[in-house]
This record gives structure tokens, sequence and C-alpha cells, in this order.
């Protein structure tokens, strides 16, 4: 399979605070990786480096490289078209002071895009699959802060997929959707996985189940378990610690 991404003796720190310690990985295209584990295991962490989200914060230190096509992702100083590459959709929903329409359309508005035929099919597609259009197409024009927090994340999910990206990382999605949307939604990932690789944190081990086509296993910013979804829920671990957190004796 083709490396998408490949994670090479990655250190984090926040201040004098090691989140991630010489962790190798590589990411394969059009697969979905799941990556488990507990809070504060450098899970979320891990997904920001992947699109340089670290850059805003002035306390992190990064070490090793990270590369997408075998191409570091700090080799340009300017990281807006990575950003355009590789997608964030964060478990908190942060629709933009703007409408819904304009959410959606902000980033091929900001690329150049001025055709509004194409912006529209765009807005709709984009909407449609993160299983939103149905709930808001007769109001585009309102404010995309008055919509439900469930609302507010499909929103997000939306606007990460409306500059193409090759990559689509998702923190916690499904975290303020209610059980019905959030299997919609993972109907879509199934669909987006022929276009483009997806790499999500979950904390809900059946959800890793059914999406993931591998699943690692995360603690202490370390990757316990790496392995395919057949494999790891049928009982092939390398660490006792893996088998306990997905039988739920910790968390």
């Amino acid at each position: 399979m083709k490396k998408k991404i490949e994670i090479k003796n990655l250190g984090i720190s926040y201040g004098k605070k090691d989140i991630i310690n010489n962790l190798n990985l590589d990411i394969y295209q059009n697969e979905v990786l799941a990556i488990i584990g507990p809070a504060n295991s450098g899970k979320s962490s891990l997904l920001k480096c992947l699109n340089r989200m670290t850059d805003f914060n002035n306390e992190v230190s990064i070490k090793g490289d990270i590369l997408l096509d075998g191409v570091s992702i700090y080799e340009d100083e300017d990281s807006t078209f990575l950003r355009r590459r590789i997608g964030m959709v964060s478990p908190l929903p942060v629709g933009l002071p703007m409408t819904i329409k304009e959410n959606v359309t902000y980033a091929p508005r900001m690329a150049g895009c001025k055709d509004q035929a194409e912006l529209d099919f765009i807005l709709e597609d984009c909407l449609k699959k993160a299983a939103l259009w149905d709930e808001v197409k007769d109001r585009l024009n309102t404010l995309a802060t008055k919509l439900s927090g469930g609302q507010q994340q499909r929103l997000t999910i939306a606007r990460a997929l409306s500059h193409h990206p090759e990559v689509l990382c998702l923190d916690e999605f499904s975290i303020a959707i209610d059980p019905v949307t959030t299997m919609k939604i993972e109907a879509v990932l199934h669909e987006l996985k022929e276009h483009m690789t997806i790499v999500m944190v979950t904390n809900v081990i059946n959800q890793a189940k059914r999406l993931g086509d591998r699943t690692a296993m995360m603690l202490h910013g370390e990757i316990l378990d790496l392995d395919t979804n057949t494999n790891l829920f049928s009982g092939v671990i390398k660490d006792e610690r893996t088998k306990n957190y997905i039988e739920g004796l910790f968390g």
C-alpha cells in the first residue's frame, strides 16, 4: 500500500512536559486509521501536528519529521496550503460568525473560486456528506451560530470537506452528535475513504471497530499496538494494556 503520511521520530512537548516521544507511524493512502486510548495519551496532539495546528501555540516544540507524499510538511514555511490538503475537525463545534452558506463556501472563495454555480454545488455536496443538508437547506442564510451543537459540529465537517482534502482528521467527531446522525456520518466516511485518507481519534471502541481498517492504541504518547482491525479485535494483541483498555478495565 502507498504511504500517504510518514511520521518519523516525532516528539511533541508543551513547555517542559513531553507529550509524545520518538513516535514512528505510517498512514496509508485511502485507509481509515482509528486511534484509541485514554485521555491525555497524546492522540489529539498527534492530529494537530499533522496539519501544523501546533504552529499557533508558542509553548509547543516539535522534533522529528512528518512526510506527506514523501515531502516534509515543514518544507514550506506557509502552512496554509497544507491545511487545504489535510482537513481537521475538532471535537468542539466552531461555527464561524457568518451564515451557514458562507461557512461552507468560505475556503473555496478564499482559494479564488468565484463561479456561483460551482459554489452552490460545493455547498450542497458538502452539507449532504455531513448529513446536514436536509436540516438546513431552507435556511442557508441563517447564522451558523444559531445551529445546535451537533449541527455546528456537522457544519465543521462540511467546511473541512469544502476544499477537497486528501487527508481528513477527525478528533472525537461524534462527541456532540446524537447516535442516529453519527451513524449517518459513519456511512459517509465509508464512501469518503475511496477519495481520501481518514485519521480518526475516538474513545468509542465500537466506532473504531466499525470504521477503522487499522487501529492504533496510544498510551502516554506511545503506540502500544497497531494492527488491522481483523487482528486487533480478534485478540492478536502485543501489549496487555491494549487488551485491558478494549475490555474496559481502564480508560
